[in-house]
């Protein structure tokens, strides 16, 4: 088939009523322009509009996927979590256990004070000082000022670790006495809150 390119000279001198008469030249040509026409005016009224949504579905579609994968990655780990929750929940339990209570608080007092005596210190100063609070717990400070010699201040500090409720000693200051040492420093214990205020607390945290 031979495209005869002396037809497009007839351009001009076309009739629109007359279409199926013109030369078929002219007639692919006008097809093609006419097809061009509509493609870019449909790419400027019905393409263009839809790319930034276009552009937002295939982000949202990247954080969906992304979402999904950290989500499966729990999912097939979901056995070993709660096995480590587990343990977790067992090791909170036996360390709250280990926490004084309201009743059991003025008791330590009364340990500490036999924990001192028995490896062979003596008592200058021994009391409770202000509570500190904090989201899940309460430090219970105690102040101490003891004598003696070197070696009972390390059978003390055994013992306070061998006690059955957790008690802690900071603020070491060692002062030299005569034949003896002088030591002030401040056990510290800790008591757990009442389940309102560690609920107040767990919802505080979670806003």
């Amino acid at each position: 088939m031979n495209f005869d390119f002396q037809q497009l000279k007839k351009l001009n001198q076309l009739d629109f009523d007359q279409v199926h008469r013109w030369p078929r030249e002219i007639r692919i040509v006008v097809a093609i322009i006419v097809a061009l026409f509509v493609i870019i005016l449909g790419n400027y009224l019905l393409i263009a509009p839809k790319l930034p949504q276009l552009e937002q579905s295939q982000q949202a579609e990247e954080k969906l996927r992304s979402q999904f994968l950290a989500k499966q990655r729990i999912a097939s780990n979901l056995s070993m979590y709660q096995t480590q929750f587990a343990e977790l929940e067992k090791d909170f339990s036996q360390m709250l256990k280990a926490l004084p209570t309201s009743n059991e608080t003025p008791g330590l007092l009364d340990d500490i004070t036999y924990v001192g005596t028995t490896s062979g210190l003596r008592f200058q100063l021994l009391q409770w000082q202000p509570e500190q609070r904090k989201s899940f717990y309460t430090e219970l400070p105690i102040q101490l000022e003891v004598t003696g010699q070197y070696h009972a201040f390390g059978q003390f500090v055994a013992k306070i670790a061998n006690l059955p409720r957790i008690v802690t000693l900071h603020d070491f200051t060692v002062h030299f006495s005569d034949d003896n040492l002088q030591l002030q420093m401040q056990a510290q214990t800790y008591r757990t809150n009442d389940r309102d205020d560690i609920s107040s607390a767990l919802a505080g945290a979670s806003q």
